[in-house]
């Protein structure tokens, strides 16, 4: 099978050539097309359910909120475990589901059980943003010339927010510091006792007060007028003017028997950046499996956007955090550490073989590897990282190509009155299988690692794939590619060069290969002794390292 297929690729050459450009204009735009993260999302499917009770303490929240909903959720598909966090007023509850639950069906099924919990009076549990724990991918603060915290973080919550949720794969704006604007109803006690009232008739009042009504329809010869009342508040005098009863026929409004003023909700934390100490910050949050690089692209738009038209003038965004810098340092790093591999397995190759034109005949399956490995990532739908293509090694992907190469080297040197290729195609069929077994030997090797679940398997399976796609794209283009483009490179008759490095390797292994068969148990003894010392190494890293 193998050497049919060697036979096929040296008679059609130019075919193998043109489906190389075809695997090289895929792989360009897989790579272009594909996510790229700084690090993999370890994280499971989760949904969290949050409760506000205000008021109630810790244990009355765990009673009255989180064991129902707890219950609730019992018996939901695909559910793994549910642990749960109780505040003052809060409840945090998280439902963790396994891998193959996808996460909006997840969110529907929780979202059909909190239906069926009975909740004290006024209090509803919401689900989070379907973000990751890593799903912070753009933080600002937000600054104008007054300093005033209260109308930042007004503008914060009501402008600068609803807009950049708007941006594709964003899941939430968390916003932290500034003061939250209120409206904030004094009453006196005195005046309250005068007019014979009560807390409960100001609340009645106030509730009752902002209510938009409609009349009906008038009609006016052929037109038709709609009726319609306005009572929503737009000043804090229209509070002010609530009537909350009437004595005599008198009403008694609430500037009578209250004070209406702007005030803020009571602090409880405040954010600063540099010297500012009362500063108005947000944290976005990324949806999960959404590629950052084009949400980022989408945020910086609508952030100049927002700069520009909207914010007033004296006040803008001023980013400090954004994922791009982080993944542009993880391209950086593997594009650098990647050509660093490549050439020095070039110079090995140069060194060892003794022929440019064989080095370049190896070396071109290194990003032609790498390719085969962005189409198998982009076909999957997972994300390029620093921890998946970090792993990639150069030496093994060449390992087979170098061995083909070596021996239509060493056969072409005493080529004869053979063609080149009847020299390249006996010489490949000599090797080939040993070639094929020895990669797959590695291949398998990986297999375990890829069968990890979990937190593990997210951190390393896609490791593990990566680098099986790329030894299987070195596989495959050894059988195919190389004896292609050897029999281009090699078509006239080669001059064996021996390499200086090699005839010295030799000369010191020699003699060392003839000593170790005349004192095999000399050569056991010192094996065991090695092994030993490197246990008593390992053993006093690990006592330093681990706890």
């Amino acid at each position: 099978m193998l050497d049919r297929i060697v036979n096929f690729c040296l008679r059609q050459r130019m075919a193998v050539i043109a489906g190389t450009l075809v695997l090289v204009a895929w792989g360009l735009f897989a790579f272009q097309h594909l996510t790229i993260e700084a690090f993999p999302d370890p994280t499971d499917t989760q949904v969290q359910i949050i409760t506000l009770y205000q008021g109630q303490p810790a244990e009355e929240i765990e009673r009255q909120v989180s064991i129902p909903i707890e219950r609730a959720m019992n018996g939901t598909p695909g559910l793994v475990r549910v642990r749960s966090i109780n505040l003052f007023g809060l409840s945090y509850i998280t439902a963790t589901f396994d891998d193959a639950t996808d996460p909006y069906f997840a969110r529907a099924q929780t979202t059909e059980r909190l239906r069926l919990v009975d909740l004290p009076s006024g209090v509803q549990a919401e689900l989070g943003s379907l973000s990751t724990p890593i799903g912070e991918v753009y933080r600002y603060t937000l600054h104008g010339d007054d300093g005033d915290a209260l109308r930042l973080r007004t503008l914060q919550d009501w402008v600068v927010r609803p807009r950049l949720l708007q941006v594709q794969g964003v899941a939430d704006v968390v916003s932290f510091g500034g003061l939250l604007r209120e409206i904030h109803v004094r009453p006196d006690p005195v005046a309250m006792a005068a007019k014979q009232l009560t807390i409960s008739d100001l609340e009645h009042a106030i509730e009752n007060a902002s209510e938009n009504a409609s009349g009906g329809t008038i009609e006016r010869g052929a037109e038709q007028l709609i009726i319609r009342s306005e009572g929503l508040f737009n000043r804090l005098d229209d509070i002010a003017r609530i009537a909350v009863a009437t004595r005599a026929g008198t009403p008694i409004y609430l500037s009578d028997v209250a004070s209406v003023q702007v005030g803020w909700q009571p602090r409880q934390s405040a954010a600063t950046r540099g010297s500012d100490r009362d500063a108005v910050e947000g944290i976005v949050l990324m949806r999960k499996n959404e590629n950052p690089s084009h949400v980022l692209e989408g945020l910086r738009e609508r952030v100049n956007d927002v700069n520009d038209h909207v914010l007033p003038a004296g006040t803008r965004i001023d980013p400090f955090y954004d994922r791009t810098e982080l993944v542009g340092t993880t391209l950086r790093t593997v594009g650098h550490n990647m050509l660093e591999g490549a050439v020095l397995v070039m110079v090995v190759l140069i060194v060892f073989l003794g022929s440019l034109r064989a080095a370049l005949v190896v070396a071109v399956l290194i990003p032609l590897s790498l390719l085969c490995a962005f189409i198998f990532l982009h076909g999957r739908g997972m994300s390029a990282n620093l921890l998946s293509l970090g792993a990639l090694d150069f030496g093994i992907i060449v390992d087979g190509a170098v061995v083909m190469v070596e021996a239509m080297l060493a056969r072409l040197a005493m080529q004869g009155s053979h063609s080149t290729l009847d020299v390249i195609r006996r010489s490949i069929a000599e090797v080939t299988r040993p070639t094929v077994f020895a990669l797959l030997i590695i291949v398998a090797a990986y297999l375990p690692i890829m069968l990890l679940e979990r937190v593990e398997g997210r951190l390393f399976a896609p490791l593990a794939q990566t680098v099986v796609a790329s030894l299987l794209g070195s596989l495959i283009l050894s059988v195919t590619l190389v004896p292609a483009l050897a029999s281009l490179a090699f078509g006239r008759r080669m001059k064996h060069k021996e390499s200086l490095v090699l005839s010295v390797a030799a000369r010191i292994y020699r003699p060392t290969l003839l000593a170790a068969l005349r004192h095999p148990k000399i050569v056991g003894l010192l094996s065991v002794l090695a092994l030993i010392g490197s246990g008593r190494i390992l053993s006093q890293l690990g006592s330093e390292f681990l706890p």
